[in-house]
């Protein structure tokens, strides 16, 4: 093929094409899944790439899922049934140690064909309720990775269009939701399929040849906009650190985490050296499919966010060239074979949260205070009368920090996680489950500051028999933090009491697996609440004087962080205010 430049018309529509298809194969797969965790909270990713695994294009899903898919086309290229791929092949794919993201995250991959030759693949990942793990849905305190489920490492579901019916009966007969399973899994093979008919009609209209030298060209810009953006920062050496709470099993052990980002020129390096060694627990992050996944998120999140930048940049390969990682093997980051790794995603929120905090000092304008940078993803399991096991997954959100112009946002997924939250009325309609509570924090605020940071939420979550839950968590210990003089948010926890005896209430740790509870037990989960941005005092005392008629702060908290007076009655004294923050302000210089 050659190197001939596409019109920027034709670049254009060829480009906004690939978008449009990327968006259409993930909105297929979440509406055709079964499993809440797809179908409502698009725990998914979808895209297409070329025949060198390079993506061309992603749905605008899950950010986890973005930039993981090549890890795993790379991994299933190493593994693959027979060595070489067919027309009519279909391959099943979550082997960990071979670029999968983590075991949950299945993905199904179709070769596309264009006169007999290959020229890319449509695929799609998502995560699934239960791969018959040791736990129910999710697991932490295992052994090694075996524990995790049923891995697939390049296996043909089909194979020249003939589906393998053992296959589908070995995993119909390994999971605690083998029929849910199956039909999701039936969901992502139509996406996928989808994705091949678009892709193929694509070439059809304006030949391949064209269609190949737009899917470069777009790469190649989607890289030079990052590299125009990295070399605006000062070269310089940036490090950051804080901490995981625990592996799940030593629970008096914190797991350091260090990031140091090297700029030079365009291009940026992160390097994990100075974190944890790799824990004897499934709280382990794959290298391939999540460590450098986190990384590139991080760069993209920084400097090419829609919302402050003029130019639409497409999602692609390019947006990944000009990042580097660097982990240890044998670290938490890069652990070693066979160590678990299917709780992997705290750790990556907390990693893009000290790159963020790395690049403050040289960035003002574009990051934000300390986030809630964790993520609460629990599994309630049980069995019904007829013996069969009902599992849920569910993730709960939590909060930013402060914002250069405006707070951060209550009660939302943060940073790489943006899975939407499952439906209260989904819930009862299907398990024997009910929300009593679902509310942002009142028992602490967040951090003050110029703009405040965000609330977290707290969701109260009654069984109505007796159950199991494991529970994937963080931030404990290590307080978000908060940026240009604004104050730190608030750590998380977690809560089970019984109804019959409300006052008992038990503290648990943010993570833990199958814990047995009793019918009409409540788990309640508070999320971090995110660091302030900027001096308090900066914050004008008609905002403060609206969060406390919000009850998003305190009379006591506006006089003592913000230095604004306000009577009982909810009335602004502008004279007393004005003294208080000049006495806050002799103290702070002071």
């Amino acid at each position: 093929m050659s190197d001939k430049a596409v019109d920027p018309i034709t670049l254009q529509v060829i480009g906004g094409a690939l978008d449009t298809i990327a968006k259409e194969m993930g909105h297929v797969l979440y509406r055709m899944s079964f499993s809440s965790i797809i179908r409502e909270s698009q725990d998914l990713g979808a895209g297409l790439f070329d025949a060198d695994f390079n993506t061309l294009c992603e749905s605008d899903s899950t950010p986890l899922h973005i930039g993981s898919i090549p890890g795993y086309l790379r991994g299933i290229q190493d593994t693959l049934q027979d060595g070489e791929w067919s027309e009519g092949d279909i391959v099943i794919h979550n082997h960990p140690y071979h670029g999968a993201s983590h075991s949950p995250d299945i993905l199904i991959a179709i070769p596309i064909y264009w006169e007999g030759n290959l020229v890319g693949f449509s695929a799609n990942t998502a995560h699934h309720i239960d791969i018959g793990s040791a736990t129910p849905g999710l697991i932490i305190d295992i052994p090694d990775v075996f524990a995790e489920g049923m891995l697939f490492a390049g296996v043909k579901l089909y194979e020249k269009g003939k589906r393998n019916e053992g296959l589908w009966k070995f995993i119909g007969n390994n999971s605690r939701t083998a029929n849910m399973l199956r039909d999701d899994i039936e969901a992502q093979i139509a996406a996928a399929r989808l994705g091949v008919t678009r892709f193929q009609d694509l070439i059809e209209k304006y030949g391949l040849e064209t269609v190949k030298n737009s899917c470069d060209q777009l790469m190649d810009y989607s890289e030079k906009m990052l590299r125009k953006r990295i070399a605006e920062i000062p070269d310089g050496e940036y490090t950051a650190e804080g901490w995981c709470d625990d592996d799940g099993r030593n629970r008096d052990v914190r797991l350091p985490i260090k990031v140091t980002v090297t700029i030079d020129g365009d291009n940026a390096e992160v390097d994990l050296t100075g974190s944890a060694d790799q824990v004897p627990t499934g709280y382990n992050v794959p290298f391939e499919g999540s460590t450098k996944v986190a990384c590139y998120f991080a760069f993209r999140a920084l400097l090419l966010d829609q919302a402050t930048t003029d130019e639409y940049i497409p999602q692609n390969q390019g947006s990944f060239r000009p990042i580097s990682v660097v982990a240890p093997l044998g670290s938490i980051f890069n652990p070693k074979f066979p160590a678990a790794a299917e709780a992997r995603f705290t750790q990556c929120n907390r990693l893009i949260d000290c790159v963020v905090k790395a690049l403050a000092p040289v960035m003002p304008d574009r990051v934000i205070a300390g986030s809630s940078a964790s993520l609460s993803f629990i599994a309630y399991a049980g069995l019904r009368p007829t013996g069969d096991y009902w599992v849920f997954l569910e993730v709960n959100e939590g909060s930013y920090g402060g914002r250069p112009k405006s707070d951060g946002p209550d009660s939302i997924d943060n940073l790489m996680c943006n899975t939407r939250n499952n439906p209260i009325e989904d819930l009862g309609m299907h398990l024997p489950m009910v929300c009593d509570r679902y509310e942002l924090r009142d028992d602490t605020l967040p951090g003050a500051g110029k703009h405040r940071g965000g609330f977290g939420v707290v969701k109260s979550q009654r069984v109505l028999t007796d159950a199991s839950i494991t529970h994937e968590c963080d931030r404990h210990t290590d307080v978000p933090w908060g940026i240009f003089g604004g104050n730190e948010g608030a750590v998380g926890k977690v809560q089970i009491y019984n109804t019959g005896s409300p006052d008992e209430i038990q503290d648990l740790p943010a993570k833990f697996s199958g814990l047995s509870i009793k019918a009409n037990d409540v788990v309640a989960f508070y999320a971090p609440c995110g660091g302030g941005y900027g001096d308090p005092l900066e914050r004008t005392a008609a905002q403060v004087l609206d969060d406390v008629l919000d009850d998003f702060c305190t009379i006591e908290e506006a006089f003592s962080a913000y230095g604004v007076v306000i009577s009982d009655d909810l009335k602004l004294d502008e004279a007393a205010t004005e003294t208080r923050r000049a006495e806050l302000g002799t103290i702070a210089a002071e």
